[in-house]
């Protein structure tokens, strides 16, 4: 069954001037966008902004945000996990058992470190 979607709106930032006549009565566009993070904390998906044309765009007029809009529960986006943290845990130096002696890995000359073969 179809659930409304539900869009609250303040009407006293709304920039008069980009109301508009139509055929039937005057109009206002608006935009939802999701919110970054998911769900706010009264549930809400998106904010709503006045769009505004964008000549103003151009000119620096910034669309108010006017209000919020709440998809139903199974329309709305799941809420993003914020990115785990990897925690990279270094192993501690091997340390050789006491009274050994460590010599260093001396490189094996075979005489091939010159030679140019491209693989």
């Amino acid at each position: 069954m179809a659930r409304p979607i539900k869009i609250k709106i303040n009407v006293t930032r709304i920039l008069k001037e980009y109301i508009f006549a139509g055929k039937n009565g005057k109009y206002l566009n608006l935009v939802a966008w999701p919110n970054k993070n998911g769900p706010g904390q009264y549930g809400d998906t998106h904010f709503v902004s006045q769009d505004i044309p964008k000549e103003a765009r151009d000119e620096g007029v910034q669309a108010p945000i006017l209000g919020n809009l709440t998809l139903p529960e199974d329309e709305a986006p799941a809420r993003q996990q914020p990115p785990q943290r990897r925690v990279i845990h270094q192993q501690p130096p091997r340390r050789s058992p006491p009274g050994t002696i460590e010599y260093p890995e001396a490189p094996i000359a075979d005489g091939m470190e010159d030679d140019e073969i491209p693989f």
